[in-house]
Formats: C-alpha cells, sequence, structure tokens
C-alpha cells in the first residue's frame, strides 16, 4: 500500500504548502484570498479567517505525512512524493495569487 501513503505525502505537502500565504497574511494583519470570500478564492478575508484556514491546512498536511505510514525524509520516494506536492501547489498558487496581484508579466506562463 506504498502508493497511497506516498499520495498522502502529497497531498500533505499540497496542504503544507497552502497554509503558507493564509498563515502569513494573516498574522501580518492582511485580508486575503480564501475559500470563503465571495467570490471564493478572488475576494479578501479578514486577517482572523486567514489565520484559521492557514492553520487549519497546516494541521491537515500534518497528519497526512507524520501520522500516515511511516514518513521517512531520507527515503527518496517519500521526498519526491513531498516535493512534487509542494513544487505544483507553488505554481498553482504563483499563477492564480500573480493574475490577482499581477505577479504575471504578459507572455509568462
Amino acid at each position: 500500500m506504498e502508493w497511497a501513503h506516498d499520495a498522502s505525502y502529497f497531498f500533505g505537502a499540497v496542504f503544507l504548502t497552502n497554509a503558507i500565504p493564509h498563515f502569513v497574511s494573516g498574522v501580518m494583519g492582511r485580508p486575503f484570498q480564501s475559500p470563503f470570500a465571495k467570490p471564493p478564492g478572488e475576494g479578501l478575508s479578514s486577517s482572523i479567517v486567514n489565520v484559521v484556514w492557514g492553520f487549519l491546512n497546516l494541521i491537515i498536511g500534518y497528519f497526512l505525512i507524520w501520522r500516515v505510514g511511516d514518513f521517512d525524509v531520507r527515503s527518496t520516494q517519500h521526498a519526491i512524493a513531498l516535493g512534487l506536492g509542494i513544487f505544483l501547489m507553488a505554481l498553482i498558487h504563483a499563477r492564480l495569487f500573480g493574475r490577482l496581484h499581477g505577479g504575471n508579466a504578459p507572455g509568462e506562463l
């Protein structure tokens, strides 16, 4: 059932990566996009909502990585699953939030 553990590590990394912009924006006292805003994912939510949402993502990521299977950071297979989740979610964030905050230059990916 190793593939299920790798999938769990991948999605745990997705949740941990998603926690970063929400939690950091909330701690800085800045409103930021969240699924609870209107329209969802584009409107701004309060800093409190973002701290809570970011912290919930941290908890989910923790459980998916460190409570499922036996995650070993020295295992290449585990590290690839984790790294791929981080990388892909970071690209999604760069694309989505770049569009909303002017971070994507015309003609760029």
